[in-house]
């Protein structure tokens, strides 16, 4: 059995005013009747998964007897007056078949400006449809749903001053970080990364050379499985609930399965270090009662090793412990769609200092004018135009 796009070149034109999605289409030929994977990953070419399109990576999971996948790849409509750029996406790691011709597929972007336009992201120029339409696919992965859509932008446009706009721009775009969709998303998979792996060790320079406990987990691997757990799910849409709740179910289920995992936790090790050394690693959120629980129930088999891990994932401490760290992560994720400690940064040394303001504050993001200085930051608003 093979697994392969349909076409090896797509091709597709930014549209003003309208969220753009290319849809490519993957098939399985020959023998079906198992189930198999692959993978699939998005790279630059001419075009860039900052500002032409948005980076998509996941798995694609065929049940028995199903022939065709689709992935999406949202296409972002810069203001930059540029020629036809392109970007590859290429399957990779079958299991259950082999990889088919074509393994990769070509998509060409056909820019709908010839020269320059105006920033859309700007104050002088500031276009909400654009701004609101653009946290959806950098925060949630998705194209608006039109209800949503018309809510936040009504957020904005309600305002009769350019203070009160202002100050709805900040609260909007938080609102993407702290609602429920990327709770039960984005933060999840970090609070996942945190529990399974701990913190990385990052070096600052802010008040003197020094290092810092920083999250461990890295963009590329965040936005395959932020995609992976968010597939399909518009929270407050008939059946998201559960639909949610199935991916988060496979997406755990596969997680522990990991060769990443499994040579940290072999599958030898006994329930009461595996679970005291997830404990350890999320920061011991764990009471001694609530631990002693997790040991029984793996030992006992009520709990797989994938909902032990999810259940220290979720805990109500570790949510609260974690989330100003997070809220720090996402904004180099999404607003600037790179690692805290990528170019131009050379160091954590921003991530240090926002995350230092943020707990000053206690959590307030206004107060401490961080997601203001996102927005209006010179590289947030350079991925959109001039």
């Amino acid at each position: 059995m093979t697994v392969q796009f349909s076409a090896s070149t797509a091709s597709v034109a930014e549209t003003a005013n309208a969220t753009t999605e290319v849809v490519l289409v993957v098939t399985r030929t020959g023998n079906t009747t198992a189930p198999s994977t692959v993978d699939y990953s998005s790279s630059d070419g001419t075009a860039s998964d900052r500002s032409d399109y948005l980076a998509a990576l996941g798995t694609l999971h065929f049940a028995a007897g199903e022939t065709s996948k689709t992935v999406s790849v949202y296409i972002v409509d810069d203001a930059f007056g540029e020629g036809t750029e392109s970007f590859d996406l290429t399957l990779s790691n079958p299991t259950g078949a082999v990889l088919g011709v074509p393994a990769t597929t070509n998509i060409t972007i056909h820019s709908d400006e010839s020269e320059h336009g105006v920033n859309p992201v700007k104050d002088a120029s500031f276009d909400s449809d654009f701004f609101v339409r653009e946290h959806y696919g950098d925060f949630l992965n998705r194209e608006p749903d039109p209800s949503g859509l018309a809510f936040w932008k009504n957020q904005i446009e309600e305002c009769p001053t350019q203070a009160c706009r202002d100050i709805r721009k900040i609260n909007v775009s938080a609102a993407f970080f702290l609602s429920i969709e990327f709770q039960q998303t984005g933060y999840l998979i970090e609070r996942l990364y945190r529990v399974a792996y701990g913190s990385a060790v990052g070096t600052s320079t802010l008040g003197g050379t020094h290092q810092l406990s920083v999250p461990i987990v890295r963009l590329r691997e965040f936005l395959a499985d932020t995609q992976q757990i968010g597939r399909g799910v518009i929270i407050g849409a008939p059946g998201a609930n559960q639909l949610l709740e199935n991916n988060k179910q496979a997406l755990i289920d596969e997680f522990v399965l990991r060769a990443r995992f499994t040579t940290a936790y072999p599958l030898g090790m006994g329930a009461a270090e595996f679970v005291d050394t997830l404990n350890a690693n999320a920061g011991g959120p764990l009471s001694q009662a609530e631990r002693d629980q997790l040991v029984n129930d793996l030992s006992s088999g009520l709990k797989t090793r994938a909902q032990v891990l999810r259940a220290i994932a979720e805990d109500p401490d570790l949510f609260a412990a974690e989330i100003n760290r997070a809220f720090v992560l996402a904004q180099f994720f999404g607003y600037l769609r790179r690692n805290p400690n990528d170019t131009p940064d050379a160091d954590y040394t921003g991530y240090d200092f926002w995350l230092r303001k943020l707990n000053q504050f206690n959590g307030n993001f206004v107060n401490a004018e961080m997601v203001k200085a996102f927005i209006v930051s010179g590289e947030y608003q350079g991925r959109f135009g001039p």
